[in-house]
């Protein structure tokens, strides 16, 4: 897992709940890292599921309400960083439709190693879409996190059911997404 993503998540940690905080689930999480990450480093996945849970047993918060938290920060911040991507697109479903064939080919581009999900959208009319989410690491309540951010920023209200699909090939999560009235 690509390293900007350790970074974004303790500075949402540092920034909502203080740097003691994060100071706090780094040896409660006791990673090999030791917590001294950079934005172009590559990580375990395992490392970021320990800082979560971490945080939620200091919290008391369930982990995946922690991550759709997250996710929301980071899409945030991502439009702040990135900004041609989101301007690009003048509605939510088209940039959800771009991240596989556009962002995350650019993506890829900046980190030839990064292990990215694979996202699938299948359009079902005008105002609902099934957007699949295939990743290796259950982190599908961070994509939610961020498609619900996404979607607060092209200012479209959207409401989202989540099911888990079996497949003779395998597994993944659809986001079931509706324009909201």
């Amino acid at each position: 897992m690509k390293g900007v993503v350790f970074t974004e998540f303790l500075d949402f940690v540092s920034g909502s709940l203080g740097a003691d905080m994060a100071d706090d689930i780094i040896d409660d999480a006791d990673v090999a890292s030791g917590g001294a990450y950079t934005a172009v480093g590559t990580y375990p996945h395992t490392e970021m599921q320990a800082l979560v849970v971490a945080l939620a047993h200091r919290t008391g918060t369930p982990a995946p309400d922690l991550l759709r938290l997250f996710g929301s920060h980071l899409c945030r911040r991502f439009v702040a960083k990135y900004p041609e991507f989101f301007e690009a697109k003048t509605s939510l479903f088209d940039f959800l439709d771009s991240v596989d064939g556009h962002i995350h080919v650019e993506v890829h581009k900046l980190y030839p190693d990064a292990e990215l999900p694979v996202f699938r959208l299948n359009r079902r009319g005008a105002d609902t879409i099934h957007l699949d989410y295939e990743s290796c690491r259950p982190l599908e309540a961070l994509a939610e996190g961020m498609i619900r951010a996404a979607a607060d920023h092209y200012r479209q209200p959207v409401a989202i059911d989540t099911s888990r699909v079996e497949e003779e090939a395998g597994s993944f999560v659809r986001f079931s997404i509706q324009h909201a009235a």
